[in-house]
């Protein structure tokens, strides 16, 4: 597919691209003929970018900004459980250690992109996507447990929310948007049957972009579906 409503060469960032999710998106865009450009950072990418290491957030967007403006930044990363921790079934499995981590992943990583990030979106009609997830809906929360998955999204969400507002005072084509990817099949989901009923990350980033692709002004500060749908605090 083409993203067309970017621009005939568009510039595109991927956070997290090296995560199943994050490749895949940088894939399909690296595929797109509007597409002049895809920079793809990491952990490991050159200059890294680690959300356990705040300097490091800063010195990639610095570095990334010689390469912009972008008219498209995602955000890819994320945490829901590790070699060491899976999500908490109930109130007497909550710990700090665990919820640190997973804050630091999810909310306050992705806030420090928001802060050093946003300054390289393109004056004209440009798109922050934040991945979020459908269980850090409050009002669709029916079955508990996963406190702090559930917590660090609702978290960023409501920095998106804000985010979106602060931003268009500057640019008012902007978009920042949070959106719930689905279940995939990566090593996320894995744990948790991901490889059964997750659809392919290909699949999902391409659904994604199509969805992204429809998003105008009136949609920034929204929270949004792979399916376009868009959800409940």
């Amino acid at each position: 597919m083409s993203m067309g409503s970017l621009g005939s060469a568009f510039r595109a960032l991927v956070i997290g691209a090296s995560g199943g999710i994050g490749s895949a998106f940088v894939t399909a865009l690296e595929a797109d003929p509007a597409c002049s450009a895809v920079l793809a950072l990491h952990r490991h990418s050159h200059p890294p970018i680690d959300f356990a290491d705040e300097a490091s957030i800063a010195a990639a967007a610095a570095s990334a900004a010689s390469h912009g403006p972008f008219q498209l930044i995602i955000n890819a990363a994320g945490l829901l459980h590790s070699s060491h921790f899976m999500p908490e079934k109930r109130l007497a499995d909550l710990h700090y250690e665990q919820m640190l981590e997973t804050f630091r992943a999810n909310t306050f990583g992705p806030a420090m992109v928001l802060r050093h990030f946003t300054p390289l979106l393109a004056r004209e009609r440009s798109i922050m996507v934040m991945l979020s997830a459908k269980v850090g809906s409050i009002e669709d929360n029916r079955l508990g447990g996963w406190y702090s998955y559930r917590a660090s999204k609702a978290a960023l969400n409501m920095l998106v929310k804000t985010a979106s507002i602060e931003v268009r005072r500057s640019r008012a084509l902007a978009v920042l948007v949070a959106l719930h990817p689905g279940t995939v099949d990566t090593s996320l989901s894995g744990p948790f049957d991901g490889a059964r009923i997750g659809r392919p990350a290909r699949q999902a980033a391409g659904e994604m972009l199509h969805v992204i692709d429809r998003l105008g002004a009136a949609q920034s500060g929204g929270f949004f579906a792979y399916d376009g749908a868009q959800l409940a605090w």
